[in-house]
């Protein structure tokens, strides 16, 4: 009988803050860190209104392809009864799923998200749905997995989200890390639904990571706010400027936070001095665009057998749905 994966003592969420800020200040190469810690109550609420603004498409593509396809997704999946997301935010494109499965039975729906605020708007958000049971686990990815794991019966099978493109911010050796991860959680039959965006013209992938309203911007600047509050750091935010830069060789778009002037941040936490030369910048996240036949290549690598693709022509945009074998 297959045995579910073994569970290590994790770190707690500020030792691996405290790991990361030290690796991606103070080590050698340029400044970085991950983008997870974009990702705090106020960045979860601020990336949602990103999905709004006219430049980034991202969002409302996902949206059509799930309110015109649910049925079709879930039909090439056959009946699930319980389905979970990883990096839910407020759940807002998962409705129409859930809505198509809830018609045929009652079923469990586990958002995973780090952002207890984002949780409640999920629950708020979906929790009103009929034969909808929300059960929301606040934890990373990993820990997450874990709790949804341990609660679904054997007999279940699960239809595990990864919308909205957010394997793109892994970096492409990662990325086949945390897949490769996540079919180790995965029961044959499981379904695997993942979002990927597709390359396109660098004015319209520039536009959308740094719009005319500033949100983004507010978004990126917010993860120094959070090294404030949470290590006791001293950014000033007026320091820093935001830019979105596209690389065409690696086909991603990079997001930094860039030093405005030369001068040294003190993180008390750690109880070290940052030095910041003017112009040099914190990359803070990656944004991989792909190729439309990408997500089959890689499924049948880990295994999955890929089960069905629908794409948006408006802004392109691919959900491709995987089987585990």
């Amino acid at each position: 009988m297959r045995s579910e994966p073994a569970l290590a003592a994790q770190p707690t969420f500020q030792e691996e803050l405290i790991q990361d800020v030290r690796s991606g200040l103070l080590g050698p190469g340029p400044k970085r860190l991950p983008s997870r810690y974009l990702y705090d109550d106020l960045g979860s609420a601020l990336f949602d209104a990103i999905g709004y603004l006219p430049e980034y498409g991202l969002t409302r593509a996902d949206e059509r392809i799930l309110r015109g396809h649910a049925g079709e997704i879930i039909q090439a999946m056959g009946p699930p009864f319980t389905v979970a997301e990883l990096g839910s935010g407020g759940g807002r494109k998962t409705r129409w799923l859930l809505e198509a499965l809830g018609t045929k039975r009652p079923i469990s729906y586990y958002p995973i998200d780090i952002s207890s605020a984002a949780l409640e708007r999920c629950v708020l958000e979906l929790g009103r749905l009929p034969e909808v049971h929300v059960e929301p686990i606040e934890a990373d990815y990993h820990d997450g997995l874990a709790v949804v794991a341990s609660r679904r019966r054997k007999d279940e099978r699960l239809l595990l989200l990864f919308l909205g493109s957010t394997i793109g911010n892994f970096e492409p050796a990662e990325a086949r890390d945390f897949l490769r991860e996540v079919r180790g959680w995965l029961r044959p039959g499981d379904g695997f639904l993942l979002g990927t965006d597709l390359v396109k013209p660098e004015p319209t992938l520039i536009a959308a990571y740094d719009d005319a309203l500033g949100v983004t911007a507010a978004f990126n600047l917010n993860l120094l706010r959070r090294l404030n509050r949470e290590l006791d750091a001293e950014f000033d935010l007026e320091n820093f400027y935001h830019e979105a830069r596209w690389n065409a060789e690696q086909r991603r778009v990079e997001m930094h936070l860039v030093a405005r002037m030369a001068h040294v941040v003190w993180i008390r936490a750690i109880g070290l001095g940052v030095t910041f030369r003017a112009g040099e910048s914190i990359w803070t996240e990656s944004s991989y665009k792909f190729n439309l036949d990408e997500p089959e290549r890689i499924s049948r690598e880990l295994p999955f057998v890929p089960a069905g693709q629908w794409l948006d022509r408006e802004w392109p945009f691919a959900e491709s749905l995987l089987i585990a074998r």
